[in-house]
């Protein structure tokens, strides 16, 4: 790598679609903890009734004794008051056993959406600064005010009458969607909107499909903002907003939201723009 080349930093502003990698994340978590339980799931009509003791016939004649579903005469097919199936309406073709993988626990539906709209909320309504310390201190304060009052017992049994369920397909096809749409906007989509330092320049590009604008460094001015704790240090993983500031009769700025590890990035601009200054310094003769 030669000099030049060590001394040009790209800085990548990255859409807030980067901080919903946690839903994706536990959606699979959830998909894979659904199947290795080997849980399936079977439809019954409305009115199945649940039964300790039960006895049955399966399709090759045999009988079965156990807890299982009265399910109402009238809701099955003519011909078939033994066998509730899923392809009741088709008399001719063979029934099929149940394949839907489903989860017993119903926690994990509901991890799910607690996810989903938390990161929902946080990435469309941002807390800087003040906002977010004072939302840190309601937290904590409406927390210790509820162990004192005795309302969380309350509020944890109306919690677990809470009742989501998703099955295996409903978490890979969202986590997918959203995994192929969070890969692309990532590293391909918002390289398109980016700043390069370079010594003595930076080039500018803050629309996609836009063209490139050229100014100097010198009077140049950077602004790191990492002041949304749940944004940028919970999601973001240490990212921020950079703004870039210019001098002269025609100033300009720069605002470059989501910027991956944004502290290290901001030393390193310095760094060279310093080492330029150095370098293109005056001759000091002795």
């Amino acid at each position: 790598m030669s000099r030049s080349d060590s001394q040009t930093i790209t800085v990548i502003s990255h859409s807030t679609l980067f901080y919903w990698w946690p839903v994706w994340a536990i959606g699979f978590l959830m998909a894979l903890a659904t199947y290795l339980e080997r849980d399936v799931m079977a439809v019954v009509p409305e009115g199945t009734k649940a039964v300790k003791s039960a006895t049955g016939v399966l399709p090759d004649g045999s009988e079965v004794k156990g807890e299982g579903y009265i399910i109402p005469a009238d809701q099955l097919p003519e011909g078939r008051r033994q066998v509730a199936r899923e392809n009741s309406k088709d008399l001719s073709s063979p029934p099929k056993d149940p394949r839907v993988h489903i989860s017993r626990s119903k926690n994990y539906g509901v991890t799910f959406c607690i996810v989903l709209l938390m990161v929902t909320i946080i990435t469309n309504v941002p807390l800087r600064g003040m906002w977010s310390l004072v939302m840190i201190i309601t937290v904590i304060l409406l927390a210790v005010i509820f162990a004192l009052a005795g309302w969380w017992e309350w509020i944890f049994t109306q919690f677990t009458a809470l009742d989501v369920r998703i099955n295996l397909g409903g978490y890979l096809l969202l986590s997918t969607a959203l995994l192929i749409a969070w890969l692309v906007t990532v590293f391909l989509w918002d390289k398109q909107t980016y700043i390069v330092f370079e010594p003595g320049q930076f080039r500018v590009c803050t629309e996609i499909g836009g063209g490139e604008q050229c100014y100097s460094t010198v009077g140049m001015t950077l602004e790191k903002r990492r002041d949304d704790l749940f944004r940028h240090i919970i999601l973001g993983l240490g990212s921020g907003d950079l703004i870039v500031r210019t001098t002269g009769a025609q100033a300009h700025q720069f605002d470059l939201p989501n910027v991956l590890f944004v502290g290290a990035k901001k030393a390193k601009i310095e760094e060279v723009i310093r080492t330029t200054r150095v370098e293109s310094g005056p001759a000091v003769l002795a």
